[in-house]
């Protein structure tokens, strides 16, 4: 029985309360967002937005009351101020493809789609081994290896076609995948997989075509809305570490997220 007990997983706690049931087995990222909850909850209720009697669920589903008194909470804690126009100017200057409109690229990709019950593992075997051999030929001529790749393993509908998906604007693609695909300059076969919310992709790029870059009257809200978030995201961090700092926090590691609440 002593041996037994030994191996209980320790209960994560912040201040003596529970962050998850003794039997819930959690990631760290979803652990850390709980305790950063909790901690977000509990001096809520020290500064008189909530009260005592809001209890915390082991499930870290936050009551309405809670959410509530997070948010007057941080509006009430967190410094704010306004980007200058100068900090504005400098983030556009550093950031001109990201105010830039009507950018697209042509290209083709095979999925390995990520469905109930695959193994991803061996999914994602076959995936690298497709991705290696396609990136050994050219794909001239006859011997079109990245063709022939998509109509036989692809499991989307452009299979048929060789993988083509023709020209793509961002807006076209989901969102994590436009991220890939539009942060970079190669054409050609993409050096690593790229996830997305379908599975894992080979891609070609074909050929791009440059956005038109905005001018900053045209893009300045967006502009300062972007510095506004990392000034968020930045005193919310600092915020964080001083709770946990005045917090006795058992089972959890707040230090090792880079952003306090993870998304």
């Amino acid at each position: 029985m002593q041996a037994n007990m030994s191996h209980t997983p320790e209960i994560a706690r912040i201040n003596g309360s529970a962050l998850h049931a003794a039997d819930e087995l959690l990631g760290a990222d979803e652990l850390r967002q709980r305790a950063c909850s909790e901690l977000l909850r509990q001096a809520a209720i020290a500064r008189g937005l909530l009260p005592d009697s809001d209890t915390l669920s082991t499930d870290g589903v936050l009551s309405e009351a809670a959410s509530s008194a997070i948010e007057t909470l941080l509006e009430q804690s967190l410094a704010m101020p306004e980007p200058s126009e100068a900090a504005c100017r400098r983030h556009y200057g550093a950031h001109l493809a990201r105010y830039s409109t009507g950018e697209r690229v042509e290209l083709r990709h095979i999925l390995f789609a990520v469905t109930p019950g695959v193994d991803v593992v061996a999914l994602r075997n076959r995936a690298e081994t497709t991705l290696l051999d396609v990136r050994c030929h050219d794909g001239s001529g006859k011997d079109d290896r990245f063709a022939k790749a998509a109509n036989t393993l692809s499991n989307c509908p452009s299979g048929a076609q060789g993988g083509l998906l023709g020209w793509l604007s961002a807006a076209d693609c989901a969102p994590e995948f436009a991220k890939e695909i539009f942060s970079r300059t190669e054409v050609g076969v993409l050096p690593r997989l790229v996830h997305s919310r379908f599975g894992l992709h080979v891609v070609e790029v074909l050929a791009r075509e440059p956005g038109l870059e905005q001018p900053f009257e045209a893009v300045s809200g967006a502009v300062a809305m972007s510095l506004r978030q990392a000034t968020y995201a930045t005193a919310l961090r600092q915020y964080l570490r001083l709770l946990a700092g005045q917090a006795v926090i058992h089972g959890v590691d707040l230090e090792a997220s880079g952003t306090p609440l993870v998304q």
